[in-house]
């Protein structure tokens, strides 16, 4: 299966992949528009590769169900809680 992968304008770390290149016509317009202008990445073949952010079962499911798949950025750390969870493990030691 072959797919083209295009970043976002608007959400950094934002991608879309759809299966056809410059066919937006499954991506629903209002996610378009919350998208921004689509900048092409690349076009890959889905099979028998592995994606570093990305399930690609999940990108294929949703391509083949949905026609498109949107990756967005993971949230971010919470460094406050990550510093009490750090300073309670120190006590309990």
């Amino acid at each position: 299966m072959l797919c083209a992968i295009y970043k976002s304008s608007k959400k950094d770390g934002a991608y879309l992949y759809i299966p056809k290149k410059d066919d937006f016509s499954q991506v629903p317009d209002t996610l378009m528009q919350m998208f921004g202008k689509p900048t092409m990445v690349m076009v890959i073949k889905l099979d028998g590769r592995k994606l570093a952010q990305v399930d690609i079962e999940k990108v294929r499911q949703s391509m083949n169900s949905e026609g498109y798949f949107l990756q967005l950025p993971p949230p971010p750390k919470n460094l406050l809680e990550e510093y009490k969870e750090q300073k309670a493990r120190q006590k309990s030691e």
